[in-house]
């Protein structure tokens, strides 16, 4: 089977979880590879970070040059229009690899997934709709760009989600956020809401929080 590039971060010891990481659009999975080392203390659960490369493709709003992301983005106004038919392809993409770490070994409830910016968007759209119970989706600086068609499974109706955004974000907008938590919180999802004085990035505050979270998820 044919799976997407990836980077990985193996434990030290034999891993027991895994969090797979979205990049943005225009970045790739080395992007979010620093970040690692700050998330969590030394007892940390032993967890493989999975960080895969979307495909190379034109982007509308970048005037059709050619650069990694999940999907097209149409058009920047409110309502975001993106290429949906692309954005639940990649969700197939790395359902595959969420598949492949179960089959390394790792069950699906220790399986999280993270998402920054498009790749927020795929996570929602993925997470909600796995067919077996995930760890948890963290969602970064993003927007739930298909929240009118998404199907949610009842394997992550009561999923964890943690959204994440700047509030002086100038490419996606703090409301986006704030509509993404609003839109999940009346389908019923218990979302942990955070905002920090950033633009479109994450700051170290973040970043520890991102780790507890993480490890409050899949420490047992």
């Amino acid at each position: 089977m044919a799976y997407l590039p990836c980077v990985e971060i193996e434990p030290k010891q034999a891993a027991d979880a895994a969090v797979i990481w979205l990049h943005g659009l225009g970045a790739d999975g080395h992007d979010f590879v620093p970040v690692v080392p700050h998330l969590g203390p030394a007892s940390a659960p032993a967890v493989r970070f999975v960080f895969p490369h979307a495909p190379q493709i034109p982007v509308t709003i970048n005037n059709g040059f050619v650069m990694r992301a999940w999907y097209d983005i149409l058009e920047l106004d409110l309502e975001r229009r993106v290429d949906a038919a692309q954005l639940r392809a990649s969700a197939a993409a790395v359902a595959k690899l969420i598949d492949r770490e179960r089959e390394r070994g790792i069950a699906s409830q220790r399986i999280l997934l993270a998402g920054f910016s498009q790749g927020g968007a795929v996570g929602f759209e993925l997470a909600l709709s796995y067919p077996q119970r995930l760890a948890g989706l963290i969602a970064l600086s993003t927007y739930f760009a298909t929240a009118d068609t998404v199907n949610p499974h009842p394997a992550n109706r009561d999923l964890p989600i943690l959204i994440c955004h700047g509030t002086a974000d100038p490419l996606v907008a703090e409301r986006f956020g704030r509509d993404s938590a609003e839109r999940l919180r009346a389908l019923g999802y218990a979302v942990d809401y955070r905002t920090y004085a950033v633009e479109h990035s994450v700051d170290m505050q973040e970043i520890k929080d991102i780790g507890t979270w993480i490890n409050a998820r899949l420490t047992t």
